[in-house]
């Protein structure tokens, strides 16, 4: 190996480091909720906006940042977003109140939508040889599923022994070994004549989204009221305007003209809900395993290791399954396995079901693993390549959305439920536990009836989506996977947005950009040195 390629392994490392950090950021929370909780009793709505808000910043700046780093650095960009998210991480962990919190979290958020696209960018100028590429890709998408993955595990070890901002001081020293080393070993890469980015349509999209979940958590948590009924309005009203201006513009954020084609909607259908339903079931389960069951922290993270081993095992082995029996059959036994994993969950109840648990997250991680892996690039396949950045960064926009939407949405049925059939002493759990013991055994059947119902809802959703994929996705056309490789894999370079089968995180590349790529290839990507 020589000097050159052994400085672009050790490039690889170094920009895994951001990479896993914002992954995991979007999962650590959901064991520590609870320690949280008792720190800084927060209300219902506001514990979820402490969990959520993280991903619906990434997500719905994901697409500008990108372009972002197209036009002045993605290097740069990258620099400073790491700064900001060490700086984020290191508010949150000592916020005093829940509004401090959920603002720090916010400004994580923000930071790590300027990573992902820009990190991906510049580990593509390292590897310029298509098949190291191609290997690199896949080692940056499986360690994003990864931290995902292992996220709530980390918080639970930390959390035995160390406060409960440890979740977020663990970021600092990984932070500063990425700003000490990325100026010696990255350099600086910019994509020629890119389009300005639409302000407005970020402004439209964010604001859009935050005022609509606002209202449904508002109106889940204290009931219909004029505060809730307005901001959904408003919010759906900026949400349809978003899209409508979306049409007229040269350089969209989001192309909807894609979602004309059934296949591509199925994939992006099928990145977004598995996330929610991940998101929404490893939250609520948290919470049922220590705050029901009274298990340790420590304890309900090492009964998560199965699911997550799974998770990654299958974001490994997906590519080589895809070619074996077809992306139509991997999408289907992806949301079935989903669904029979959150129906076991049924069978948790207020005095056990850990062992449901585990079950569920075994089971479901098969699906949640295929997800992860197959969305990306069933979703570039199903356009013309000219269109295949904007299809890419579509498809990592709806995990990132999909695991907000799914706290956030499945959060407030539960604590829907959890109103309407609990002892109504307080809106929480927790709160209710704290002050009326007496009413635990009913808080408990409570929380786990909306567990159960929110459980219930996404399995049947994910029972209906596999049937759909049924009907709509064709059936796999050839049987020589080695001829379907080198034809997908000529078609990905063409395209520019994605280096191989199976490669979930290829955010922030945009189509047009691409198309002036492939006219002047030795034009589009500018190496400089860093400073």
């Amino acid at each position: 190996m020589t000097r050159q390629h052994t400085r672009a392994w050790f490039g690889l490392l170094v920009i895994l480091c951001p990479v896993f950090l914002v992954s995991m950021d979007g999962s650590i929370l959901f064991l520590a909720m609870p320690r949280i909780s008792q720190a800084l009793t927060p209300t219902a709505d506001q514990a979820l906006w402490i969990l959520d808000v993280y991903g619906f910043a990434v997500g719905s700046l994901l697409i500008a940042f990108g372009a972002i780093g197209d036009r002045y650095g993605r290097l740069k960009l990258l620099m400073v977003g790491a700064a900001v998210f060490g700086l984020g991480s290191a508010g949150a962990a000592f916020a005093p109140n829940p509004e401090t919190l959920v603002a720090f979290r916010a400004l994580m958020g923000l930071a790590g939508a300027t990573l992902l696209p820009s990190a991906l960018a510049v580990l593509s100028e390292l590897f310029p040889d298509p098949r190291r590429r191609a290997r690199a890709i896949g080692i940056f998408a499986a360690a994003f599923a990864a931290g995902f993955a292992i996220g709530p595990v980390v918080g639970g070890v930390l959390l035995e022994r160390f406060p409960w901002g440890s979740v977020f001081l663990v970021n600092l020293p990984v932070i500063a070994v990425f700003l000490a080393l990325a100026p010696v070993l990255l350099r600086e890469v910019r994509a020629a004549g890119t389009g300005r980015v639409d302000v407005p349509s970020v402004v439209l999209s964010a604001a859009g989204l935050l005022l609509a979940i606002y209202g449904i958590k508002h109106a889940a948590a204290d009931g219909l009221s004029v505060l809730s009924v307005a901001s959904g309005v408003a919010g759906a009203a900026l949400l349809t305007w978003f899209v409508r201006r979306q049409r007229g513009l040269e350089h969209p954020l989001i192309e909807f003209s894609l979602f004309r084609d059934r296949v591509f909607t199925i994939a992006i259908v099928t990145g977004l809900v598995p996330l929610a339903a991940w998101s929404a079931a490893a939250y609520l389960s948290g919470i049922h395993l220590q705050s029901v069951l009274g298990l340790p922290v420590l304890q309900a993270a090492l009964l998560a290791l199965p699911g997550a081993a799974v998770l990654t095992i299958m974001c490994v082995v997906t590519p080589a399954l895809v070619d074996r029996v077809g992306k139509r059959t991997a999408l289907v036994a992806c949301h079935f396995s989903i669904a029979a994993g959150l129906a076991l969950l049924l069978m948790t109840g207020a005095t056990g079901g850990a062992g449901w648990y585990v079950a569920s997250t075994v089971v479901a991680g098969i699906g949640y693993g295929i997800s992860f892996s197959v969305v990306a690039d069933t979703a570039v396949a199903a356009v013309p390549a000219e269109r295949a950045g904007a299809a890419g960064a579509i498809a990592e926009t709806s995990n990132e959305i999909g695991n907000a939407l799914g706290i956030a949405l499945m959060g407030s049925l539960a604590a829907l439920v959890f109103r309407l059939a609990g002892p109504d002493l307080a809106p929480t759990l927790g709160e209710t536990l704290e002050i009326a013991p007496a009413a635990a055994l009913d808080a408990k059947e409570a929380f786990v009836a909306g567990l159960h119902t929110a459980v219930a809802v996404l399995s049947l959703l994910h029972v209906g989506l596999g049937l759909l994929a049924l009907r709509w996705l064709p059936q796999r056309q050839s049987v020589n996977p080695r001829r379907d490789r080198r034809r997908q894999g000529a078609r990905h370079r063409d395209s520019g947005a994605f280096g191989q089968a199976g490669s979930r995180v290829m955010p922030g590349l945009r189509a047009r950009p691409q198309l002036r790529q492939q006219a002047q290839p030795e034009k589009a990507l500018v190496p400089q040195a860093s400073a």
